[in-house]
């Protein structure tokens, strides 16, 4: 297999490479790869996959998201693969993805291809080859097919899977009863046919099972007993197989005689002298919860693993996670659960691991000593003596052992069963990594249905049902943890005045939220704070600095940069605090808190460090981020003296290609937005603000990809907003001028030449020049837009003379490339060509590829509009191609729609067709009106001239309509065209 690789969608979707378990990230991250897997190395298209794992639901980034995620796995997939080495795993096919994998590298696949060679066996007269193979195929099975995948394709091939095992179940059943084997079976088809009452087939072959056994009168009450469900259930009679059976049963039909049956192992017979016979057998397990919910799947996956047991070992589940989400409670639930299982008892002991009180080995030793029967005075002293006896009187019996809130490996290992007939359930909230031959089950919060159901079933069913919305509000507001949800809802069962909706605003404020989460004994903060009191000064000093920073997540750069620690020394800090599950690594190098974790963190942060640590934290945060944002925006905007004013104090990040430096923007873009409105909220003099607003204009590139319009503009108002009451000039013309180019992308062009106006006039006045060739040029393209082309002229001729004066070539070609389509307005087509060819050449020269690639498309527009249609359109490919590598969606679109002009223009319609629809296709997905306008308009024209009217002129109605919301003087060139059009438009 490819690098170790091995998947499995036989229980949840799960990947390992060399035996080592990866971890797949989130739900949607599981079902894009489970998606792929089943798909069997075919291309899945974007559209596909967005409609098998969102459906209907698909939220409107939903395609960034999906990218994102594939970028994601195939890191996680493939971290170190060299270069051409050997082809891709997860590769690009077209548009869309597929996953290559070697033979054999798949669960299902295995499953699949034992199934196949167990029919062939069984053709050639082998059955007990047949059934072995179909044993191994059923044991792939890890509980639930595609557990922790969501989406209807999952939910689909989830039921297929299901089936598929059930089927397989029922041939394996048949081939035993073939054999002889029917005494062996009873046992499983009565669990069968307990969990799937109306299926026929396992009905049927239970039925034969018991009369081979010579038990007629159980057999024909199976027939009952199946006939009342039917009936109850789908209000039908038996099948035609079923009451066959039933009525030969009843005749006593010699054909039904068994073969002989199969041989059983011998049974040694009991020892006279056997001392352990006389052993008592433990039952120290605590009172199951009655209202356990939820974890369907996890707790199949353990009773399998625990019931199992190991040739070679003692199967031993260790389960970890956060204080509160709920570990004690599965692994009680599994264990009783279990009972069955271990006959010879069960031993529980409460390790205290998370106080200053936790249990010695010793001590916990002698109490299961005394629980099987030891007296007091012969038990050993020592440890190693203790742990010995211990597995001596384990050995040969069937024991279940749960410890409890263990603090580390080394206090668990000497009170584990030795025998393979035994089993041990730990629980701890470290991740227990080191415990050898341990199952580890890092245990998330509950889904939120689940959550749902917990809440409601404390509370009580017909308090919840009638406020469903408001209840889910409630347990989101607990981060879904099933002890703050079972706290919360506990307080609503004892105040019957209250009402779920009440509860609500309790939660909403996060900085007493945590004081309603208790009630009695119970408290989600103190849960958390003995956690907290195990770490060592530098992780609590971590922990509480960590949840500082307002975003989602924070890489580990950030982090460093806010500890002000080595990249190195950071991450070892903070792989500490996920062992003791104080803190997530959804993906490599990123680090987050659990909601309510985090809320906790930032009380202690507030009572033990002083604000003057606070807010060096946080100038450390947006230094870094400032430093970084500077490289991305160099190599964006290659030959702009942008990146150069930015007011930069620190070191980030640098980048080798405007890919990666775009990427990085993507990978944070929440985390910088967050820094921002945190900075803009907090800060109370210009010093404090000015980062800020410098890295709003560093992530300029970000803007380009049309993802994060709205972001963007309520960042740059809230930097604006603190920026006009402290009186801090500087932040207010960076926050302006971003605003400006918010405005302008979305069309409304009055208002972006106010901002842009206000923004020349602070330059002006500061004499400070981060962005004063670029508002300049921003006044002309937005001026031009509203077709005032002398104005925007003198506007480029200022911006010239600035760039020229500053020695600033990129901003010179600039403005002759913009300018270009200003002489194009006045009838000045060589002037606009010769502007448009020098700016292209300067950018060549300076070797500027976001340059280029700007030029290409003015110099491309130019080119169509004097009927030089071949170069203009290989001028457009070139930059599209840039920009599609980049994703940079705006300038992609445009260049579609520029392209389906030249194509209109050249009567090669199909072309138009098709790159319109890419064009619109873009606009939509990145929520650009005034480009789907311009898209629906070129796919118009494009439509009319293949002849089809009635498509076309519903496309430029749709235009004209974006265009008059928009205000925009293309609505009245489009009223023109549709007034010639052979039908009635409304306006």
């Amino acid at each position: 297999m490819a690098g170790g690789l091995r998947f499995a969608v036989l229980g949840p979707v799960r990947a390992w490479r060399d035996d080592i378990e990866l971890d797949l990230g989130t739900p949607l991250q599981r079902s894009i790869l489970g998606v792929l897997l089943l798909r069997e190395g075919r291309a899945v298209t974007p559209t596909e996959m967005i409609d098998a794992v969102w459906g209907e639901e698909a939220p409107p980034r939903a395609l960034g998201a999906l990218r994102t995620y594939v970028s994601r796995l195939r890191t996680v997939l493939e971290p170190e693969r060299p270069a051409r080495s050997r082809p891709e795993l997860l590769t690009s096919v077209g548009r869309g993805y597929a996953l290559r994998l070697p033979e054999g590298a798949l669960d299902l696949t295995r499953f699949e291809k034992l199934i196949h060679e167990a029919e062939a066996a069984r053709k050639s007269g082998q059955p007990k080859d047949a059934a072995e193979k179909l044993g191994v195929a059923i044991d792939l099975f890890e509980g639930e097919p595609l557990a922790g995948a969501v989406g209807p394709y999952a939910d689909h091939q989830r039921d297929r899977l299901i089936e598929c095992r059930l089927t397989t179940i029922e041939t394996l059943m048949d081939i035993d009863l073939e054999l002889g084997n029917h005494t062996a079976v009873v046992s499983d088809l009565i669990a069968l046919t307990a969990d799937h009452p109306l299926r026929e087939r396992l009905r049927a072959q239970l039925m034969l099972a018991y009369y081979r056994c010579g038990r007629q009168g159980d057999a024909l009450n199976v027939f009952t007993e199946t006939r009342e469900a039917l009936i109850d259930e789908l209000g039908v009679e038996p099948g035609s197989e079923l009451t066959t059976l039933h009525q030969r049963i009843l005749n006593a039909d010699p054909t039904l005689a068994a073969a002989t049956e199969a041989p059983h192992e011998p049974v040694a017979p009991a020892s006279d002298d056997d001392t352990l016979a006389d052993l008592p057998k433990p039952a120290q397990l605590p009172a199951a919860v009655s209202d356990f919910t939820g974890r369907r799947e996890i707790v199949g996956r353990l009773r399998t693993y625990l019931s199992t047991g190991q040739s070679e070992g003692v199967p031993i589940a260790a389960i970890c996670g956060i204080g509160g989400v709920g570990k004690t409670a599965l692994a009680v639930h599994v264990a009783h659960a279990c009972d069955e299982t271990f006959p010879d008892g069960q031993l529980y002991a409460d390790l205290r691991g998370y106080t200053d009180e936790a249990t010695a080995p010793e001590s916990a030793l002698g109490a299961f000593l005394r629980a099987l029967g030891i007296p007091p005075d012969v038990i050993p002293e020592g440890l190693a003596e203790r742990s010995a006896l211990f597995r001596s009187l384990l050995a040969d019996r069937r024991i279940l052992v749960l410890l409890d809130n263990a603090r580390d490996a080394a206090q668990v290992t000497p009170l584990l069963p030795g025998s393979s007939g035994c089993a041990a359930i730990v629980t701890s909230r470290s991740k227990l990594a080191d415990l050898p031959s341990a199952r580890l089950i890092d245990l998330d919060v509950l889904e939120p249905d689940e959550a749902l159901s917990l809440f409601s079933t404390v509370a009580g069913p017909e308090r919840v049902a009638p406020e469903r919305a408001a209840a889910m509000d409630v347990v989101a507001a607990c981060g879904f943890l099933p002890l703050a949800v079972r706290i919360v809802a506990a307080r609503l069962a004892a105040r019957p005045s209250w009402t779920v909706a009440s509860l609500v605003p309790r939660l909403a404020d996060e900085q007493h939220r945590l004081d309603e989460l208790r009630v009695g004994n119970l408290a989600v903060e103190a849960t958390f704070a003995l956690g907290y009191g195990q770490l060592s000064p530098n992780q609590a000093r971590a922990f509480r600095l960590l949840a500082l920073p307002n975003g989602p997540d924070i890489s580990i750069g950030a982090a460093a940069a806010v500890l002000s620690l080595s990249t190195l020394e950071a991450e070892n800090l903070l792989e500490s605090l996920v062992d003791v599950s104080l803190l997530e690594a959804p993906a490599p190098s990123r680090y987050r808190f659990h909601d309510l974790l985090k809320l906790f963190a930032r009380r202690v942060l507030d009572k033990a460090e002083r604000p003057q640590a606070r807010t060096m934290a946080l100038r450390r945060l947006l230094g870094f981020y400032l430093a970084s944002a500077q490289s991305a925006h160099r190599l964006a905007y290659e030959g702009s003296g942008i990146a150069d004013n930015l007011m930069v104090v620190g070191s980030g990040l640098s980048f080798n290609s405007i890919e990666g430096a775009l990427a990085w923007l993507i990978a944070e873009g929440d985390a910088l937005f967050g820094a921002i409105n945190q900075a803009a909220d907090s800060s109370r003099a210009a010093e404090q603000l000015l980062p800020a607003g410098d890295m709003l204009v560093g992530m300029e590139p970000l803007l380009e990809m049309g993802t994060h319009t709205r972001e963007f503009d309520s960042a740059s108002r809230a930097v604006l907003a603190t920026a006009l009451s402290i009186g801090d000039a500087g932040s207010e013309l960076r926050a302006r001028y971003v605003l400006g180019r918010v405005m302008f992308a979305s069309n409304r062009l009055v208002e972006a030449e106010e901002q842009f106006r206000l923004v020349h006039e602070l330059s002006s006045a500061r004499g400070e020049k981060v962005v004063t060739g670029e508002v300049l040029n921003a006044l002309a393209v937005v001026v031009g837009r509203q077709r005032r082309h002398h104005e925007a002229l003198s506007w480029f001729d200022a911006a010239m003379t600035y760039y020229h004066d500053n020695g600033v070539p990129g901003g010179e070609a600039l403005v002759l490339s913009y300018s270009a389509r200003e002489h194009l307005g006045l009838g000045r087509p060589d002037d606009a060509i010769s502007a448009a060819e020098k700016g292209l050449a300067i950018f060549t020269e300076i070797g500027s590829g976001a340059g280029m690639a700007r030029a290409r498309y003015h110099l491309g527009i130019v080119l169509s509009r004097v009927g030089r249609l071949n170069e203009a359109v290989h001028h457009h490919a070139e930059c599209l191609a840039f920009f599609r590598a980049g994703k940079q969606r705006v300038w992609e679109q445009r260049v579609c729609s520029r392209l389906a002009e030249t194509f209109i223009t050249a009567e090669r319609y199909a072309d138009a067709v098709r790159h319109a629809e890419q064009a619109l296709v873009v606009s939509r997905e990145i929520g650009h009106p005034y480009g789907e306008a311009l898209s629906l308009t070129v796919l118009g024209k494009a439509l009319m001239g293949m002849g089809n009217t009635t498509r076309s002129a519903e496309c430029l109605r749709q235009a004209h309509t974006l265009f008059v919301r928009l205000g925009a003087p293309e609505a009245a060139d489009l009223r023109a065209l549709l007034d010639e059009l052979p039908i009635v438009v409304e306006t």
